[in-house]
């Protein structure tokens, strides 16, 4: 991954079939000199169940405090995007996501949530978080219902 040659900022890019096979891509931080928070929302997460191959859906909030370095979202749209066939249970995907940002990009403090949609009746919220939220640094609420069945 170079800075200066972004692979799919403006160019035509196919979806790749696996995480592993993303490109992830960052840019410089207009303002390392300041605490803020960048949010990244992905409510149509789709990935397979490792037991029996059925579509699992979730509803993913990230939120960060960049140092040097912000994710280019196109290449984090095809890096969710890479998730439809990949099989593996809720609490892996979600972390793998955080796990995988967190070593690109090096924040000062890092968040995901990942609201799963029910199955078998119930869902799944997984929640990983990295470092320490800066004193300074307001944090909204991640702003995602709690899952409400009919009644």
């Amino acid at each position: 991954m170079t800075e200066q040659a972004l692979r799919h900022l403006g160019k035509v890019s196919s979806l790749p079939a696996s995480p592993s096979e993303a490109e992830l891509e960052r840019v410089p931080n207009p303002h390392p000199d300041t605490n803020y928070i960048a949010r990244f929302s992905q409510p149509e997460f789709t990935s397979l169940c490792p037991v029996t191959g059925q579509p699992d859906f979730a509803h993913l909030v990230i939120d960060y405090v960049p140092d040097q370095w912000l994710v280019e979202s196109k290449s984090l749209k095809l890096y969710f995007s890479s998730f439809r066939n990949h099989q593996a249970f809720h609490e892996a995907c979600t972390v793998e996501v955080g796990k995988t940002l967190v070593e690109l990009l090096s924040p000062r403090w890092f968040r995901i949530c990942g609201y799963w949609y029910p199955r078998g009746g119930m869902p799944i919220d997984v929640f990983w978080q990295s470092g320490e939220l800066p004193k300074d640094v307001w944090l909204p609420d991640p702003g995602v219902a709690h899952y409400r069945g009919r009644g």
